[in-house]
């Protein structure tokens, strides 16, 4: 230390000490004068209730129920069609169990349809059987009768049936009924009246089956009044 420097000292004071006594100073000269204090940037505050957090929050949640309704409506949706894919199968079957039965019945009908028909002729065959046993076919007498007897068991057979003959003979020819195979001369009954029958005619429940096979009359010709002139006579001379 140098003699001019005898009897003074010097202190370094920090900075920060300084400004902070100017502050206590001049905070005391003026009350209501705010200092400024620099101080460290506050932390970045929490959204407000609210916000668009929320919001979004909020959406979220609505989209997740929105979806989960979906998926229960696509399941509802899924176990109606799978119900109804099994109720047709099962109908489909049904269908073709029917049609197999149709068939089956269609064929025994066709092979069975006739058999009571054929068992109520069945007596009428066993009477022409005895009709023509040695014993009874001498008998002339006796067979045409037994021939009559079985005619008209065979027509009461058939008429069981709804099968009916009808007689044409004398009645006005009529195409719906009857087949004209030829023309007799006739002055016992008009014209195009049934002369003769050939066959009979059968109707089944009023329908016809057959048409009866007939003649019909036309009107005989009548033989001229005035014979012709011999040759050379009534003749005028020339």
């Amino acid at each position: 230390m140098s003699a001019g420097d005898k009897g003074s000292f010097k202190i370094e004071v920090p900075q920060e000490m300084l400004d902070a006594a100017e502050n206590a100073v001049k905070k005391r000269e003026n009350p209501g004068t705010e200092i400024e204090v620099e101080t460290s940037a506050p932390a970045e505050a929490a959204p407000a209730a609210g916000g668009p957090a929320d919001d979004k929050d909020r959406e979220i949640e609505q989209l997740k129920a929105q979806l989960e309704a979906s998926m229960a409506s696509g399941r509802d949706m899924m176990g109606r069609i799978k119900d109804g894919h099994e109720k047709m199968l099962r109908a489909v079957a049904d269908l073709e169990n029917f049609k197999k039965r149709a068939r089956k019945e269609q064929e025994d009908t066709q092979k069975f349809g006739n058999e009571k028909l054929l068992k109520d002729f069945l007596p009428v065959l066993d009477n022409i059987d005895r009709a023509l046993e040695p014993a009874n076919s001498a008998d002339v007498e006796s067979l045409r009768k037994g021939v009559e007897m079985i005619r008209k068991l065979l027509e009461d057979t058939l008429g069981k049936h709804g099968v009916k003959a009808f007689s044409s003979k004398g009645k006005p020819f009529d195409p719906n009924f009857h087949e004209a195979m030829s023309q007799a001369e006739t002055d016992q009954m008009p014209a195009n009246h049934v002369h003769s029958e050939i066959l009979r005619g059968f109707t089944l429940n009023e329908r016809l089956v057959r048409p009866a096979l007939v003649i019909v009359s036309k009107a005989a010709e009548k033989p001229s009044s005035e014979a012709p002139p011999a040759p050379g006579e009534g003749g005028t001379n020339g």
